[in-house]
């Protein structure tokens, strides 16, 4: 078994708490991503991971075995891990062949063995008629993939990822998300991948994990962090968000500014009347018609900002003092000026009440 249970881990640097207790739990098989912004401490967790940090406090298990706590640590050549970095770090001096053949040489693998085992590896990562070519002769993306075939040809239970395609191009950067899918599909590996690019995450993972000045906000499935964020940070974070700041007048009532607004009945935020809380509402979801058949809430404001983007048009709408703008996404044969007044509609099955970052 190679799952992964983390529990209340802690990492100090000085006066600066880059981990503040945090909880979680990688299922054996499972693709988790570890998502958010510069700083919010996914790397250092995955270097905790690997065995090349020490733990100020808590413990990592890997199955039914302790790796770190903050007395001991297995060190990274014993945890049976393979990491891959941003960059590929791929010997230029060797054939892609030589270099994913190359753990299975210091482990003195036997050559029949060996050969079976790295033709596998480049069938898998689609390289094997490219065998005998040499790192420069390659794009970037079949560089990764060198480092992908090179770690995990050595057969790890675990797979670390440390933002492995963000020194490749746009396009690029967008086949490989696929191709880290259909690596862990083939193979069932248990991975643990770290990236501030939400599609990438959205796109390779099982479950994420969203991170925020070194704490875990929310951990749940791409789904459910796009449609059901718990955070304002994480509402934001995910996609483009619209949020209005008021407080809980009752169970699906929030106050804005002296109006009642009605929100989802499913509150999963546990915060009580009278609280502080902000409410979401994604910009392609706030309407400038009243939709037939839907209930919602209705909201007067004036346009402010207005763009063509050719499949839609982009607004910003000024509301009552105090609150930020609206953002709304608008099909292109809506044609609204700016200055114009208008009355936004938001269906209260899209109004979510998330906790106040």
């Amino acid at each position: 078994m190679s799952g992964i249970k983390i529990t209340q881990l802690r990492k100090v640097y000085g006066e600066s708490v880059a981990l503040h207790d945090i909880d979680l739990e990688v299922k054996d098989g499972e693709v988790m991503a570890l998502l958010g912004p510069s700083g919010c401490g996914k790397t250092t967790t995955l270097q905790l991971l690997a065995g090349f940090l020490k733990p100020d406090g808590g413990e990592i298990r890997v199955g039914d075995r302790v790796v770190s706590t903050s007395h001991s640590v297995v060190p990274p050549e014993r945890r049976n891990m393979s990491l891959i970095f941003q960059s590929y770090a791929v010997w230029p001096h060797k054939t892609v062949r030589e270099n994913v053949a190359f753990g299975l040489e210091v482990r003195r693998v036997p050559k029949d063995e060996l050969k079976r085992r790295v033709d596998r590896a480049l069938s898998t990562v689609r390289l094997d008629r490219l065998a005998d070519r040499y790192p420069g002769e390659l794009s970037g993306g079949q560089q990764q993939r060198v480092a992908l075939a090179r770690a995990m040809v050595v057969e790890p239970d675990i797979l670390l990822l440390d933002e492995p395609l963000s020194n490749l191009d746009a396009n690029l950067r967008e086949e490989m998300r696929f191709e880290v899918r259909r690596l862990h599909d083939e193979t069932g590996i248990t991975m643990v991948y770290v990236t501030h690019d939400q599609a990438e995450a959205m796109v390779t993972a099982d479950r994420i994990a969203v991170m925020n000045l070194g704490r875990v906000e929310q951990v749940a499935t791409p789904y459910e962090v796009y449609e059901r964020p718990t955070t304002e940070f994480v509402a934001a974070f995910i996609g483009r968000t619209n949020t209005l700041l008021g407080k809980i007048v009752s169970k699906g009532v929030v106050e804005l500014d002296g109006m009642g607004v009605k929100v989802q009945a499913q509150d999963e935020t546990g915060c009580a009347a009278g609280e502080e809380v902000a409410v979401c509402i994604r910009p392609h979801q706030v309407l400038f018609e009243r939709p037939n058949g839907s209930a919602v809430n209705e909201i007067k404001g004036r346009v402010s900002r207005a763009a063509y983007l050719g499949e839609t048009r982009d607004y910003q709408v000024e509301l009552a003092a105090g609150q930020p703008r609206v953002r709304v996404t608008a099909p292109p044969t809506l044609d609204y000026q700016v200055d114009r007044e208008a009355t936004l509609f938001l269906p209260i099955q899209h109004c979510r009440v998330v906790i106040r970052s």
